[in-house]
């Protein structure tokens, strides 16, 4: 038998639905761990912006930006969060693809957040910094630049390559 081809595939991974639920579940955490980073650092700058002089000279609509970019912030942090808690406490019960399942779609969901938080968090930026019609032009080709990483190009890749049976 020959070797396979860098675009060939076995017949599949030969695993149980356990074994596949935990691998399933050890790439997720490995996911989250690189997410929940990023998300702790720009959540922990944000909660810091209002000590700082600065922050009472922001006109009210920044200050508005600032709060929703804070609130944003938290619930991306909980969504990320989300999976280990879920995972800490249906431990035992024997769930865990069920498990795997729901966690990932916490990520996702926090992943979706984190768009909309850096979004929010460019825009406060940016606005401070260039006081410009330029702006929202920027951010909205950096949100298109995340959109095609994140969403868009896995998109493709599903599409392209479709799941091998």
């Amino acid at each position: 038998m020959e070797p396979l081809g860098p675009r060939q595939t076995s017949s599949g991974r030969h695993e149980s639905a356990e074994e596949r639920a935990d691998r399933r579940w050890n790439e997720l955490l490995q996911e989250v761990r690189v997410t929940q980073t990023g998300v702790q650092i720009l959540f922990g700058f944000l909660l810091t912006v209002v000590f700082t002089p600065r922050f009472a000279t922001l006109s009210q609509a920044d200050k508005n930006i600032y709060v929703t970019t804070v609130l944003l912030g938290a619930a991306t942090t909980g969504a990320l969060i989300g999976p280990v808690t879920l995972h800490r406490l249906v431990t035992g019960h024997r769930i865990k693809p069920e498990t795997v399942t729901w966690a990932s779609r916490l990520t996702v969901a926090g992943i979706v957040l984190l768009l909309v938080t850096m979004t929010s968090a460019l825009l406060l930026i940016l606005r401070v910094a260039m006081h410009n019609s330029a702006v929202p032009w920027a951010v909205a080709g950096l949100v298109g630049w995340f959109l095609l990483c994140w969403f868009a190009l896995p998109t493709w890749a599903r599409h392209r390559y479709p799941l091998r049976e």
